[in-house]
């Protein structure tokens, strides 16, 4: 007869043994974290081509495989070996990435830096005529208010002598001196907090872009060798999940990333245009700064646009109205017919886990994380709604949400829902 007594001793010390352990292992992580977060840094250090090479490498991948595409469409009739076929194709693939790239640094390189280094160097000379005009503005608007407009100049005045003591003492230095080795390091230095020098960044971004080419061939290897092994270790219908649930992280991250880039990049082309249109200032500078921020899902907008704005405000509060008309119209045609055209629903997720998640991602892991807020979350949600649903069969339950709207309880015995 089995002792059920023994049983439950043996389950007692099981789980006494496992909470010294997970208690030492906390305990162990507190008290050792500068030296494990010296080597997580160290680590990402090494890393860092490897990193700059993968992420280049999915943003590259469509443009990879559109040249494999033509190119073994076009070589049936030419060439019959299927072997020297893939070989130029990725040959052609490669060499469409590279051109694609190279474009897009010519491009920052020749014209857009360029504009943008006059743009600022403008603004910062002549900031105390765009300071005097907002001055005389505010002093007509508070005219009949001496005791309010004498408290909104005074921090007026303040907020003003700040700008630009900052920017006369910092801006000004590090642009005049960028082309200056020393000055540059410092402002990268400053950027990746001390982590790399120039020589170092020159040389990841060199390994980067050798890294990129590398996974851009054999990256249908590595996710063959990926599925043989997930089918090894794992059962056959848990291997299925696996791999399918790798694709949809693919094809979430793919299709949210690669087509928020596309759309940023297409509102920053029309802002531009239209700004010339109607011939408002700055033009090149705040388009860009309204396609990069465009990137980021629910604030994005808004973040680009108040500093825009208040560059707009500082030319003249006339054009301001006119340039806030124009970027809510933006916005409206990119959220309503641009966006949806391009991103469809790639993510499944509500408005408030977008906005929840663009908080917590970007609170922990800054302007990165609130990128990849919104796939990181969908693929999050998407397991555990595989869990739950999982858990909910074995129990003969329904999966459907709209079956527990009022849900007052589930009799055990039949598993019929019983609601309000």
């Amino acid at each position: 007869m089995k002792d059920h007594k023994f049983d439950r001793y043996i389950y007692m010390g099981i789980t006494a043994i496992s909470v010294i352990v997970a208690a030492t292992i906390v305990v162990f992580l507190f008290v050792e974290r500068k030296a494990l977060m010296a080597m997580g840094r160290k680590i990402l250090a090494v890393l860092t081509p490897i990193i700059y090479g993968a992420v280049l490498a999915f943003l590259f991948s469509p443009i990879y495989n559109m040249g494999m595409r033509w190119t073994l469409n076009s070589s049936k009739r030419i060439c019959k070996s299927e072997k020297m076929r893939m070989a130029v194709g990725g040959a052609v693939g490669t060499a469409s990435s590279l051109a694609f790239l190279t474009i897009i640094v010519l491009s920052l390189a020749k014209m857009i830096i360029p504009q943008l280094y006059s743009s600022i160097v403008g603004i910062v000379n002549t900031m105390p005529v765009y300071f005097q005009n907002m001055y005389d503005w505010l002093t007509d608007l508070f005219a009949n208010n001496p005791p309010l407009e004498q408290a909104v100049l005074t921090a007026y005045q303040q907020t003003a002598a700040a700008f630009q003591n900052w920017a006369s003492d910092s801006l000004i230095p590090n642009l005049q001196n960028l082309e200056n080795l020393q000055s540059l390091e410092k402002i990268v230095g400053g950027v990746s907090s001390g982590v790399i020098n120039i020589f170092n960044l020159a040389k990841n971004l060199l390994i980067g872009l050798i890294v990129m080419v590398y996974l851009l061939n054999i990256k249908d290897t590595i996710s063959a060798q990926g599925k043989k092994l997930v089918y090894a270790l794992l059962p056959v219908r848990a291997a299925n999940g696996t791999v399918e649930e790798f694709r949809y992280i693919h094809r979430v991250f793919s299709g949210f990333i690669i087509g928020k880039l596309i759309d940023s990049l297409i509102i920053g082309i029309i802002c531009f245009i239209l700004m010339n249109l109607f011939k408002l200032p700055f033009a090149l500078l705040i388009s860009v700064i309204v396609g990069v921020t465009n990137i980021i899902p629910f604030f994005g907008p808004f973040i680009g646009a108040i500093p825009s704005a208040v560059l707009v405000f500082l030319i003249s509060p006339k054009q301001c109205l006119y340039f806030v008309g124009l970027i809510l119209l933006l916005q409206q045609f990119d959220g309503n017919i641009l966006g949806p055209r391009i991103l469809g629903n790639s993510t499944g997720l509500s408005s408030f886990w977008v906005l929840f998640s663009i908080l917590l991602f970007g609170g922990l892991f800054g302007f990165v994380g609130m990128i990849i807020a919104v796939p990181v979350t969908a693929v999050i949600f998407d397991l555990l709604s595989k869990f739950q649903c999982h858990f909910l069969r074995k129990k003969n339950l329904s999966s459907d949400t709209r079956d527990y709207m009022e849900l007052k309880k589930v009799d055990e015995e039949s598993g019929r829902f019983i609601k309000h």
